[in-house]
């Protein structure tokens, strides 16, 4: 198996965590409540963490390793990637899940295409940082992992709250 398929084999097992997280939030009376709770003043709710994981993979997966192509879900940029402000206008757990999936897809793509041969090249969008492709992947499955965490912490807290 190559380097990168060991990292999408990675994304693969990272991704189901997050959908399960997304499926325990559908099985509570509220879901969208749930998405909406935030756990202090001006942070992020579920809802955020999970579409700032999906809108993150597809700024990396066009606007950062292939800027020729297509984007999805443009409109949303603003409002999910990183150092944004999480707002009250929180999306439904269908569209989460469309919007993981999609994002998903697209990263699946780009990294296939940029494939082995380019791990130890530096994306002229992470140059100044001095990251190689192979930092990238990395990136990808930590940044999954951490927001997930922050996600399934909340959804705790909520449920604490609410005895």
């Amino acid at each position: 198996m190559s380097t990168t398929e060991v990292f999408l084999k990675s994304y693969e097992f990272n991704r189901g965590r997050t959908l399960d997280l997304l499926s325990k939030i559908e099985q509570l009376p509220d879901p969208q409540a749930v998405l909406a709770w935030r756990p202090g003043t001006g942070r992020a709710h579920i809802g955020w963490q999970l579409m700032h994981i999906a809108i993150t993979e597809e700024t990396i997966a066009t606007e950062r390793l292939c800027p020729e192509k297509p984007r999805a879900y443009e409109e949303l940029w603003p409002r999910f990637r990183g150092g944004s402000t999480p707002d009250s206008d929180v999306p439904s757990p269908e569209f989460i899940r469309t919007v993981l999936s999609d994002t998903r897809q697209h990263l699946i793509e780009t990294v296939r295409e940029w494939g082995d041969a380019r791990l130890e090249e530096t994306p002229e969008a992470f140059k100044a940082r001095g990251w190689t492709f192979q930092d990238v992947l990395a990136l990808l499955g930590w940044h999954e992992a951490h927001h997930q965490g922050q996600a399934h912490l909340t959804l705790n807290l909520y449920q604490h709250a609410r005895g």
